[in-house]
């Protein structure tokens, strides 16, 4: 199967001890919806801030490549290694 590239916005939050944690994350249908739905996610209630990433790889061998920031919206971990 040829490679596919998957285009995801995931918001964060604050835990109720004060810890910055991911939200569900949301897959889009290309990177301009991805960073439009990312910008939207990060002014809802309850969020503090959220990102667009793309991960490329081959789904029927289960391996993919390190995601791809796109852009970083609002409060978001300095350390994103492990989306």
């Amino acid at each position: 199967m040829a490679e596919i590239t998957y285009y995801v916005a995931m918001p964060f939050l604050r835990d109720e001890a004060g810890m910055l944690i991911a939200g569900d994350a949301e897959e889009c249908q290309s990177s301009t919806a991805a960073l439009r739905r990312a910008e939207m996610m990060s002014r809802l209630a309850g969020n503090i801030g959220a990102i667009a990433f793309s991960r490329s790889g081959d789904p029927m061998r289960g391996e993919f490549s390190d995601a791809r920031l796109l852009r970083s919206f609002g409060q978001v971990p300095e350390d994103l290694g492990e989306l």
